[in-house]
This record gives C-alpha cells, structure tokens and sequence, in this order.
C-alpha cells in the first residue's frame, strides 16, 4: 500500500509546471497577468509549484533508494482500439527517476533565477508561460513508460525551444534562428515515429519495459532497424554530427533558457533515451559502433571548433557538444553507468556555468579572450573557424535542391500548365448581354479593344468563351428577343423536359454517379 502511495506522486511531478503554464497563459490571454505590476504574481507562481514538484520528485527518489516503490504506476487506458493499447503509465524507479528529481531540482534553480534575471522584460509573463510548459514536458518525457506520451514531451519540448529561441521575435536573427532549429528537430522527430511504429509492429505495444523485454524474440533486422530510428532521433536531440550547427543558433534565447535548453536539461534527452533503450542497443553491434563513430566525432568537433570561438556562450555550448559526444561513445563502447554519471554531472555542471556568463560577461567587460591558434595547424585553425562549412554543405545538400525544386515547379506552373488551362477572362458577352443589347437599341458598338478583352487563352479560356458565345446566342434569340406565341411554347416546352430530366437525374444511382463526377473534375 505504501509503495503505492509513493508510485502515485510521480502524476503530480509532471503536473504542477503544466498547472502552471494553464493559469500564466489564461492569465495573460485574459489580462490579469500583464506588465510589471504582475511581476510578482506570475514569479509566485512558477517558483512555488516548480519548487513543490522538485520536493515530490526528491521525495520519489528517496522513496525508490529505500526500495519504496514498485517500479511503475498505471492511471489508465488512454486510447484503446482493436490491438492498440496505449497507456498512460509511468516509470518510478531506477534511471528514470535520478533525472526527474535532478532535472527538477536545476528547473526550480532556474526558475529563481530568472524572477530576478528577467524583471522589467517585455515578454516575462510569456517567458515563464514557456518555462513551466516545457518544465512539465522534460518531466513527462524522462517518467513516462511508453513511447507515446513521451513522445509528447520530446515534441512540446522541442516547441517550447522554438519560441524561447525566437524570444525576441523582433528580431530577424532569432527568428530565423529558431525556424531553422525547429526544422532541423524535425528530421529527429520523424526518426522517433519510425521506431515507435516499427515497435508496434513488432511486439503490439509502445511500452518501453515491454520493447525491452521483447528484444531476444526480434529478428536482428527489426531490432537494428528501431535502434538506428531511436539513433537518429537521439542524434538530432542532442546535436551530434551532422545536426551539431543548430546548438550554436539556438543561443538567441535568454541566458535563463540556454541554462535549461542547452546546457543543463533538454540537451541530455537523446543520451537519455539510448540509455533508456539500453537492451535493444546492446543487441545491435552496428547500433553501438555507429554510437561510438558519431559520438566520437562530435566531440573531437566540439573541441576543435571550441578552441578558436572568442564568445563565453559559444565556447560553452561546443564544449556541451563535445561532452556530449562522449556520453554517446561511451554508450557505444558499453559504458553505460559511466555515461549516466557523466550525464548528471554534465548537467549541474554545465548548468552552473551558463547561469553565471552574465556576471563574467559584466567582470569581463573590456577584456577579450584570445583563441589558440598556434595549438593547431593553421588549415585547420582557418577550418575551425569556419566551423567546418557544416551549415553551407547542409544548404548545398537539402535547401538548395528543395529551392531548386520549387523554382522548376513555378517555371512549369507559369509556362506550361497556364498555357494549356489558360485563365479565364471575363465572359462579358454572356454577363452583360443586357447592356450589350441597349448599346445597339442606341447605336452604340464594342470596340476592337473591349472585344479583344474578352477573349480567353489555353484549353480553359477558350471552353469558357464558347461557352459565353452560347449563352449570348441563347439570350439574343430567346430572352433578349422573346416576343411572340412561338418563343413561350418553346420555353413550356423546355420546362417540361427540364422537370423530367430533374427526375431521372435525383434517381439515387444517377445522383452518386453526378457527385463522383463533380469530384472528378474538382480534382
């Protein structure tokens, strides 16, 4: 009973910064959050339920140190259809929950940090609004049990880093800066679908105890195929080669949510879901060389690049990529206790540093550090310092070809496609067929130019000015000039055929063929 009580609180840890969020966000929608003179009631707020969640998520940990807790908490059935059955369940012992109560102990630092920090900002309701959304989604992401929900906290969390980039929305720079980061995530988020379906299709479940479970009944191909996608998407998550450039754009945001981004928190996820998928990796040898390649590069990347930068927050953050390529060889090599440890002290650590750069930046002032060139060769000093051409070979291999692509697209648009289908001008003989008729009563006559006019182009043009020709003949001969018996007992006449060609077209059989026409042509 006691341990159930304990593996209840891991609902609340995630749900107190989400709670959060809700009232800041209503709060400003509504205007009961605005300016400087709510300053205090939104910072009370976010500190008080960051600082409520990190004592549940000690008390969790210490719960599971005394062998407290069962492992897992069931809340229930969140979607349910045929084989699909997706849970919301939670992890509440082991790794799982070291990093939920580390990680929330550095947010409620953070948090602190930031009423002080960010005061008088314009945008500090919305920074904290922010700041407790992405709080709740890490926390969800590191407790969840199964694919699903955590991959809801991987992606709000990733939402969350877009607008902080783009805090100072402004700006070009952020703004383009964010847009590129949130795109170049996606390519990892597409990799984290993969492997979740190809999960499923293998075992029937999303839950991660039973992916790991199921590992000695997949065949090597499927395995190998859901570590390399579960790879991809770490790679992308925690800026390894080639996703490395976009950790140095995301550094528009405050110093507050690079702390908690990039250098303490959000950085860590990739490490922490191949650690999590710890079974499936050490039954693939390609998945662990290929950790073990990338990670390695990375870090000698970081390190080379981290050598001529001249900023504090650049140098950081290559020295967090740098780390955090060793967190990945080591996974790769087999050190997975090693690569945990080093995770958690990376994060305090690392956090730290990125919260005091303001006070060094204001004790530096004046003073510039000197990068090393004579430590490396000078090609590679100049290399170094164009950061390997990463962005301009990304350019040249994705967003020029898709450019490229657009421009063939418009060119074919413009020069092919509207000279076949044309653009109809307006059918003035058949629309005003009325005024027409009384500029002749008058004497009055088109001229060449108006004639001109209206005629259409391409295929499309010229139907619709056949069939403006056809109408101003109906209309001359039959409305325009309708006078006499013969014109009425035409137009009875048609009536009669309209009603009963109305008849056999409502004719149920004859109405679905007329509706999967319209589609057709639609279409």
């Amino acid at each position: 009973m006691w341990g159930r009580v304990m593996d209840a609180i891991v609902l609340l840890i995630p749900l107190l910064p989400f709670v959060a969020a809700w009232i800041i966000g209503i709060g400003q929608l509504f205007g009961m959050m605005n300016g400087e003179a709510d300053e205090t009631k939104t910072g009370y707020i976010a500190g008080w339920t960051s600082s409520i969640a990190c004592l549940l998520a000690l008390t969790l940990w210490i719960a599971d140190v005394l062998g407290k807790n069962t492992g897992s908490y069931t809340i229930g059935h969140w979607l349910s259809s045929d084989m699909l059955d997706v849970q919301l369940n939670f992890i509440t012992t082991g790794f799982n929950v070291r990093l939920a109560a580390l990680f929330s102990v550095i947010i409620a630092i953070v948090m602190r940090f930031s009423m002080r920090y960010m005061h008088r900002e314009q945008g500090y309701h919305r920074f904290f609004f922010f700041l407790n959304l992405f709080a709740f989604a890490i926390l969800l992401l590191v407790l969840s049990g199964n694919a699903i929900t955590t991959f809801i906290g991987w992606e709000i969390a990733g939402l969350c880093s877009y607008f902080l980039i783009a805090y100072a929305y402004d700006r070009p720079v952020a703004a383009s800066h964010a847009t590129r980061v949130f795109v170049t995530n996606r390519i990892g988020d597409a990799a984290f679908i993969l492997g979740a379906g190809l999960s499923y299709i293998s075992i029937d479940s999303f839950n991660w105890s039973a992916i790991n479970a199921a590992v000695l009944h997949m065949t090597q191909t499927e395995s190998t195929a859901i570590a390399l996608c579960f790879a991809l998407a770490a790679f992308a998550k925690s800026a390894q080669l080639p996703f490395t450039p976009w950790l140095a754009r995301a550094m528009e945001g405050p110093t507050p949510s690079s702390t908690v981004f990039y250098g303490a928190v959000m950085v860590h996820a990739g490490v922490y879901l191949i650690i999590l998928l710890r079974p499936i990796f050490e039954q693939v040898p390609l998945a662990m060389t290929v950790l073990a390649i990338v990670g390695l590069s990375t870090a000698l990347y970081g390190f080379i690049v981290g050598l001529t930068q001249t900023d504090v927050k650049s140098s950081l953050i290559f020295a967090t990529s740098g780390q955090l390529g060793l967190m990945f060889m080591e996974c790769g090599l087999g050190f997975w206790q090693l690569a945990g440890w080093h995770l958690c002290a990376h994060a305090v650590i690392r956090g730290y540093q990125f919260l005091s750069v303001p006070s060094l930046m204001h004790n530096m002032q004046g003073l510039y550090a000197d990068s090393a060139p004579r430590l490396i060769p000078t090609w590679l000093y100049v290399t170094s310092l164009q950061r390997f051409w990463l962005d301009p070979i990304t350019d040249w291999l994705l967003v020029k070809p898709v450019r490229c692509l657009a421009h063939d697209l418009s060119y074919f648009d413009d020069h092919i496609v509207d000279s076949i289908m044309g653009s109809p001008a307006p059918a003035i003989l058949a629309i005003s067929s009325l005024a027409q008729r009384e500029e002749q009563i008058i004497g009055a006559h088109l001229d060449t130019e108006s004639t001109h006019f209206a005629l259409s182009s391409g295929l499309a043009g010229k139907l619709t000015q056949w069939m403006a020709a056809i109408l101003d003949w109906f209309e001359e001969h039959f409305v325009l000039r309708g006078i006499g018996q013969n014109v009425l007992n035409y137009g009875r006449e048609l009536g009669h055929i309209a009603n009963r060609f109305e008849q056999s077209v409502l004719r149920p059989r004859y109405l679905v063929l007329f509706v999967f026409i319209t589609l057709l042509v639609a279409f």
